[in-house]
């Protein structure tokens, strides 16, 4: 890995904090890293859940990327229908080595055109809505096809990023930094994907998302109707 390495978080307004935090917090280790964290305008962007980021730089006062990171949430539909938005993380992913990101934000990167043919992951309640652009839908929790490494929902996010430094970095890097910041998930509850989980539990959270993924699924048939 050339030092240093330029890595862009591309973040959005709603996107999921803990998509872009937990992958920043590991990136952010790895020796020779060069962070950008950037926005369509740049400035001030609120998340999710209210958390508001400052001093972002404007995605077209970036001239490039080694590798782009672009983390989900429910502002991904949005974002995704945004012209000016999506064509510079086309610009900027074409020209990157890596192209990776956090639960739907492999949905941008596949509306961008940069999962063509390839496997990637997603989260687990809108990983079919990859197929449309092309992608193949892949279950798996880090999910690497070429230079694309996608993967599920949010926590998921850690284990892409530690993938991400053993790759550039090293094994040894990689396994530093987990202890570093002392990863070693132990839940509670064996219920963080639908394959563990009691179907009542994933009915009640289907249930949850159930309205927003059908604005999600119209969507992105309307933006892949529009494109072709």
């Amino acid at each position: 890995m050339a030092a240093p390495f330029r890595i862009v978080f591309i973040l959005y307004p709603r996107l999921t904090q803990l998509d872009f935090t937990g992958p920043y917090e590991v990136l952010a280790r790895m020796p020779g890293a060069e962070i950008i964290i950037a926005s369509k305008d740049g400035g001030e962007l609120v998340t999710e859940m209210g958390l508001t980021f400052a001093n972002l730089r404007a995605l077209a006062d970036v001239d490039r990327a080694d590798m782009i990171m672009v983390p989900g949430g429910p502002g991904q539909t949005q974002a995704m229908q945004d012209p000016q938005f999506m064509s510079e993380v086309k610009r900027l992913g074409e020209g990157a080595a890596y192209v990776t990101s956090v639960c739907t934000g492999s949905l941008i990167l596949a509306a961008a055109g940069l999962l063509k043919g390839k496997r990637a992951g997603s989260h687990w309640a809108y990983r079919e809505l990859l197929a449309p652009f092309g992608a193949i839908p892949d279950d798996a929790r880090v999910v690497r096809d070429g230079n694309a490494i996608t993967g599920g929902g949010v926590t998921a996010g850690i284990d892409i990023a530690l993938t991400i430094v053993a790759d550039l970095a090293g094994e040894d890097v990689a396994k530093m930094i987990q202890l570093a910041i002392e990863y070693a998930p132990a839940p509670p509850f064996n219920s963080g994907r639908p394959e563990l989980a009691e179907e009542k539990t994933v009915a009640a959270v289907r249930q949850l998302f159930s309205a927003f993924a059908q604005q999600r699924r119209e969507a992105i048939d309307a933006y892949v109707s529009g494109a072709n």
